[in-house]
C-alpha cells in the first residue's frame, strides 16, 4: 500500500515512523513550510519534516496544499492518505486524490474536542480521560466516521506538553491497528452523533493572561493546557509579566482576587483567586529562567500586595 504522510508537529512523528517500521510505502510527506523561530529568528523544520528527512522520504511544505500541492500529491498515487496534525484544512479535491481515502489521527474521543488544539483544551476543560481516535476525514472539520478509539486517563498535573507525548506514540498504535483493520474489512465505520460534539478553537497568545477572578481550580487548569504555548502570565508591580510553569490549588481566607496572600522563600508565592486560591511552584521573570517560586523569592522580594486583575 502507498501511504502519503501528512503532519507537522511532535504528535506526528510516532505516525510517520510507525507506517514505516510496519512496512508500508510511505511515498512523500506533506507537512508545513520552515518557520523562524528562537531569539534569532532562524527558519527551522517541523519535527516531521526532519524525522522524513532523516528516514529519506520526499518532503513537500505547499503554504496551501489545496492551491499548491494538489498536482505533487496526486503525482504520488496514493492508495491511503494519513493526517497527524497536519495543520491545514484539506479541500474535497485533495480528499478525493487517495484510492481507499485519508485517515485521521485526532488526539481527542470524538465527537468532543473537535479542532486544532484538543489535548489543551480537554485539559483546560478540567477533563480528567481523553485518548485518541481516528477517523475518515471529509471536509468538514473533524466531523468524518469514527474507526478505532483509544481511551486514556489525564494524570493529576499533567500539562498539554507532558499529556501530549503520552497519545502520540498511543496515536501510532492505533493507527496501524486502523490500516490493517481496513485491509481486512474489520473496522467498521461510525458515523459521529452530532447530540455529542464539541468544538474549540485554534489557541491565541492573548489567551495565556490569567485571570485572576476564575476559581482556582480553572486557572491551575488552564496553566496545564496552555504549557508550553502560549504560556500563563500575569503581571505585578510596574507592570512586569511573569510567566507560571506550574501551579496547584490552595486556600484563600477570603481574600479578594488577585490578592497576594504570601510571597517568600519558606512559603512561596500564593495569589487569591475568584474561588480558593493558586500556588504558583515554578515562574519565569522577563529574561530569567524558569524557577521554583520559593528559589526566586529568595533573590527577589515583593514589595506589593496584588497582581493586575483584568
Amino acid at each position: 500500500m502507498r501511504v502519503v504522510f501528512l503532519g507537522t508537529p511532535e504528535f506526528g512523528v510516532p505516525s510517520l515512523k510507525a507506517l514505516v517500521n510496519a512496512g508500508y510505502e510511505v511515498a512523500g510527506v506533506f507537512t508545513q513550510p520552515d518557520k523562524p523561530k528562537g531569539r534569532g529568528n532562524k527558519m527551522l523544520p517541523s519535527p516531521v519534516k526532519s524525522c522524513a528527512v532523516a528516514l529519506g522520504i520526499p518532503v513537500f511544505q505547499p503554504v496551501k496544499i489545496r492551491v499548491d500541492g494538489v498536482n505533487n500529491l496526486r503525482d504520488l498515487r496514493p492508495d491511503l492518505c494519513v493526517t497527524a496534525a497536519f495543520g491545514q484544512i484539506l479541500s474535497q479535491e485533495i480528499l478525493d486524490i487517495p484510492r481507499i481515502g485519508t485517515v485521521n489521527v485526532h488526539s481527542s474521543l470524538l465527537p468532543k474536542y473537535r479542532g486544532s488544539a484538543p489535548i489543551n483544551w480537554a485539559i483546560m476543560e478540567g477533563e480528567t480521560v481523553t485518548g485518541v481516535t481516528t477517523m475518515m476525514t471529509d471536509k468538514g472539520l473533524d466531523t468524518g466516521d469514527i474507526l478505532l478509539k483509544r481511551e486514556v486517563a489525564i494524570l493529576p498535573g499533567e500539562t498539554a506538553e507532558e499529556l501530549t507525548a503520552r497519545l502520540a506514540p498511543i496515536g501510532a498504535e492505533l493507527l496501524i491497528e486502523t490500516i490493517r483493520g481496513l485491509e481486512a474489512g474489520t473496522v467498521r465505520r461510525v458515523k459521529q452523533d452530532e447530540n455529542e460534539a464539541s468544538y474549540f478553537p485554534m489557541l491565541k497568545k492573548e489567551m495565556g493572561e490569567i485571570d485572576w477572578r476564575l476559581s482556582a481550580h480553572q486557572i491551575v487548569c488552564r496553566v496545564r493546557g496552555l504549557t508550553p504555548w502560549p504560556g500563563s502570565t500575569f503581571t505585578w508591580g510596574g507592570g512586569e509579566a511573569v510567566k507560571v510553569w506550574k501551579a496547584e490549588e490552595a486556600e484563600n481566607p477570603g481574600k479578594a482576587p488577585g490578592e497576594i496572600l504570601c510571597a517568600d522563600a519558606k512559603n512561596g508565592l500564593v495569589i487569591a483567586a475568584g474561588e480558593g486560591a493558586v500556588r504558583v511552584i515554578e515562574l519565569q521573570a522577563p529574561g530569567g529562567k524558569r524557577m521554583n517560586a520559593k528559589d526566586y523569592l529568595r533573590g527577589h522580594p515583593v514589595h506589593f500586595e496584588k497582581v493586575n486583575v483584568l
